[in-house]
């Protein structure tokens, strides 16, 4: 039995990760505690650091069910490949900021020492994030692709010279048709992502809520909108949309989506657990994340 398996994820592509990540091993071990590698990562690092050769491997030597947090040194996409390998295990995941622009991050890696003795003493708290479970239907009504996500779930075009034709629905009632480049379905972690990009409205982690977004719609009533945490949003590929589409979750995982198809999203019953060590006002992470100009506040009288 394997004493408080902890993940670490990490990848190989810059030296400073690599040095960091066997700071953390080496500070797990150190603690008494089993420091776990996905394997395609553990590959990696041993080909660059013999010192990882004896990390525990997860699946392996690890249950993902048996995993007591993750550690991810990396910006928000690598939190993003972290939830989705302790996804169903309610393992929470602590982000350590290596020096990219993100919102998912808890800290930076100047606090790194302190975050793993955090973690060893259990000193952390866990918030909630909804996620997404998301479903692909063919024009049978017949579930062919399951999946969720923690930011978004989009549709798109899969060419680049051709719309898509779809139409909107919302608890199960037809909102509107169009022709599009695709369509945003964001929650409260994904507002600040591509549904930031896509003009979407920026929400706040607290608020239980989904944004659904237009890109390039040809239509007069083609606005964000959003949602109440239960509703369920359907897009369907109309049958008249020249060539496929294509989903895309997290931008990690995809599915084709040819004429006729139907992705429904709702709220997962599975949220997603981030570690948290200092409780930070969503409006400080915003102002500090955009650089936005706050010169001249005096505060509150």
């Amino acid at each position: 039995m394997n004493a408080r398996p902890i993940l670490v994820v990490a990848h190989a592509k810059r030296q400073d990760t690599v040095a960091a990540a066997l700071r953390v091993v080496d500070a797990l071990r150190g603690a008494g505690a089993t420091p776990v590698l996905p394997a395609e990562d553990h590959r990696e690092f041993v080909a660059l650091d013999e010192r990882f050769a004896d990390v525990a491997l997860l699946g392996a030597d690890v249950a993902t069910d048996d995993l007591e947090l993750a550690i991810v040194l990396g910006g928000d996409g690598t939190i993003l490949r972290a939830a989705e390998l302790v996804r169903g295990s309610g393992a929470p995941v602590l982000g350590i900021n290596m020096g990219h622009v993100g919102f998912l991050a808890e800290i930076d890696r100047d606090d790194m020492d302190a975050a793993v003795a955090r973690v060893i003493d259990r000193d952390y708290d866990v918030e909630e994030r909804l996620a997404l479970s998301v479903r692909v239907k063919d024009a049978h009504g017949a579930v062919v692709y399951e999946t969720w996500a923690l930011n978004e779930a989009t549709v798109e075009k899969a060419s680049r010279e051709r719309m898509i034709e779809v139409v909107i629905e919302i608890d199960g009632r037809p909102l509107s048709s169009f022709g599009c480049d695709g369509m945003v379905v964001s929650t409260p972690t994904g507002s600040t992502a591509y549904n930031f990009s896509a003009g979407g409205p920026v929400i706040w982690p607290t608020v239980e809520a989904i944004a659904v977004v237009p890109l390039s719609a040809h239509a007069l009533f083609a606005k964000p909108l959003v949602v109440g945490p239960e509703a369920s949003v359907a897009i369907e590929m109309l049958e008249r949309t020249d060539g496929s589409g294509i989903l895309w979750c997290d931008g990690r995982r995809s599915h084709e989506l040819p004429p006729g198809a139907r992705v429904v999203v709702r709220r997962s019953s599975q949220p997603v657990r981030l570690a948290r060590l200092h409780p930070t006002a969503f409006t400080d992470r915003l102002v500090r994340k955009f650089q936005l100009p706050v010169a001249g506040w005096r505060g509150a009288s």
